[in-house]
């Protein structure tokens, strides 16, 4: 990240906007504490605190999906790879789009059908069972824990860009800080608290970004064809920008790279817990339908708005400029949303920019509050509540429900605190490989499980758990082999190289391995044990499918 002062000169921006940033990231913080507090559950209300007693309605719930589903590892990332690679960052952000689109028509009733509380509901809803339930929790926490710490890690660094200071005990305790409110969020706020936070969040980010957008194709009359041209010009590398293979052009095999990449974000993007537990949310199979209807759109709007700020940041900033500032791009977003305004701003610009800024920071808060109670949840429900641990497992040891809410606040410090710890000590490190792994784990081990679990008959536990520990031991072992973490200047590790694996994401092995666990773990289990579990899947095969009756957990 850039020092102070050539941030300050690359961007413009005046000390009246940082100025104006402090305050509003003040207030915002501010206001939406106290919504969290307003909006908190009951102390014994499991229901309210889980799914806001599905509450909300398709409208509201479907911004919300859509909120959980843009983080800012997204917005500025994403924004970085269009900005830096062109044409393959644009079909990157789409297959984040396609993602989201193949939860809402395959996966979004049924998962809401099987499911109460958490994802280990919807994987036990046939194959009950407290091993079932505690690797299901064990997947959501290494699934989830390095999208937080990128998201956590980069807070000192984006807040240090916008608000012009380069001191790392500053940017400490900006994330201890940001962690302990992202915590309060989850703790205090529950589903709803969270919920309306991502509201807020999706309507600033959509609406700011909107009118950037605007602007910049005002810079170019208009014409996205003119605006694509100066961006391929100011790249550096002429029409390479606007093809395919810039992202992946020092590999072996960049076109397969690009292939297995994609993959790995349309499959995992949308099966990480934080998005799925928005599926129980919604108080029928046809309000989850019009709910995924509403997100489905503003993710691709987003898309949308993304690929013409990324492009108008090359365009008028140009690519060596942006990544002189950040090797990754992800500091693009907001450049390029200044540089839109042209070299006079006037003060209707400065507010505009401070939205901007803005909506970015309550993107932070929102995206690590929504990982932190899936967590959470998953803690207090899978593992105390219903795994049964410490306890005796007799049916009048049953938590109460004040104490396993009681148990999913303390499990949202329980996760947020070591994640803010660890966060303080890899800001400095290269982020990317971590959020490459959240969505390995989620194309190679959570997809599987939930689409053999919602679908197949003959699964079994065994193939489940195969799914889950293997898929995600699959990735856990080649990602540390990858060129993103160690063989080249931008990876996590620059100065040593223990590259073996020649992909930068793990999908091409892992993906299918993750479905070939499952099956291998389903015939392992022989043809008795598959028939008997065959029968206990066809029990609630109407309840899974065609939600004809929704029972308890």
């Amino acid at each position: 990240m850039a020092e102070a002062t050539g941030v300050t000169g690359v961007t413009g921006f005046s000390s009246s906007a940082q100025a104006m940033s402090l305050v509003a990231f003040t207030a915002v913080a501010t206001i939406t504490l106290l919504l969290c507090v307003m909006t908190g559950p009951d102390r014994d209300d499991l229901d309210e605190f889980y799914t806001g007693y599905g509450s909300l309605s398709p409208m509201r719930n479907g911004l919300a999906i859509a909120g959980d589903y843009i983080s800012a590892a997204t917005v500025l990332g994403t924004g970085g790879i269009i900005a830096l690679t062109g044409y393959d960052g644009v079909v990157l952000a789409l297959s984040t789009a396609l993602s989201l689109m193949l939860l809402m028509f395959l996966l979004a009733e049924p998962l809401r059908n099987a499911g109460r509380f958490t994802m280990g509901d919807a994987l036990a809803r046939r194959m009950p069972g407290r091993a079932v339930r505690m690797t299901a929790c064990a997947v959501t926490l290494v699934a989830l824990l390095p999208l937080m710490l990128v998201q956590l890690a980069g807070t000192g660094d984006l807040l240090a860009f916008i608000l012009g200071f380069s001191s790392d005990s500053l940017k400490t305790g900006c994330i201890i800080g940001i962690g302990a409110l992202m915590i309060s969020y989850a703790a205090i706020g529950g589903m709803k608290g969270t919920a309306l936070i991502q509201i807020m969040k999706i309507v600033m980010l959509l609406g700011s970004g909107a009118v950037v957008a605007v602007l910049i194709l005002h810079r170019f009359d208009w014409s996205p064809g003119a605006l694509l041209n100066a961006a391929g010009r100011n790249s550096g590398v002429g029409s390479a920008f606007l093809h395919s293979g810039l992202e992946f052009a020092g590999g072996p095999s960049p076109r397969l790279d690009m292939i297995t990449s994609e993959l790995t974000v349309v499959l995992g993007g949308a099966c990480l817990p934080h998005i799925t537990m928005r599926m129980y949310t919604a108080g029928s199979a046809r309000q989850v339908r019009r709910s995924m209807s509403w997100a489905v759109p503003c993710v691709a709007l987003f898309v949308l708005v993304i690929s013409v700020i990324g492009f108008g940041a090359t365009a008028l900033i140009g690519r060596d400029v942006i990544a002189g500032a950040d090797p990754q791009g992800n500091t693009a977003y907001l450049m390029g949303s200044r540089a839109a305004f042209g070299p006079d701003v006037s003060t209707a610009e400065t507010l505009l920019f401070t939205t901007v800024t803005t909506a970015i920071f309550l993107t932070l808060l929102a995206s690590v509050a929504g990982m932190i109670l899936a967590c959470a949840n998953s803690l207090a429900h899978d593992v105390f509540a219903r795994g049964r641990l410490f306890r005796s497992g007799r049916s009048h040891d049953e938590l109460s429900p004040r104490r396993e809410m009681i148990l999913a606040r303390v499990s949202a410090l329980a996760v947020g605190a070591p994640a803010i710890l660890l966060a303080t000590l890899v800001q400095h490190h290269s982020l990317q490989p971590l959020v490459t792994l959240s969505f390995c784990l989620g194309a190679s081990a959570i997809a599987p499980a939930l689409v053999y679990s919602l679908f197949w008959r003959r699964y079994t536990r065994t193939g489940l758990l195969a799914t889950l520990i293997g898929g995600t031991l699959t990735v856990l072992v080649l990602m540390p082999g990858t060129n993103l973490v160690s063989g080249s200047p931008i990876s996590a590790f620059p100065d040593a190289d223990f590259n073996w694996f020649p992909f930068t994401t793990t999908g091409l092995v892992s993906i299918p391995l993750g479905f070939a666990y499952g099956w291998l773990g389903t015939l392992a289990s022989g043809r008795r044990k598959a028939e008997e579990q065959r029968g206990q899947y066809e029990a609630v095969e109407g309840w899974i499918l065609a939600g004809a009756v929704r029972r308890s957990s």
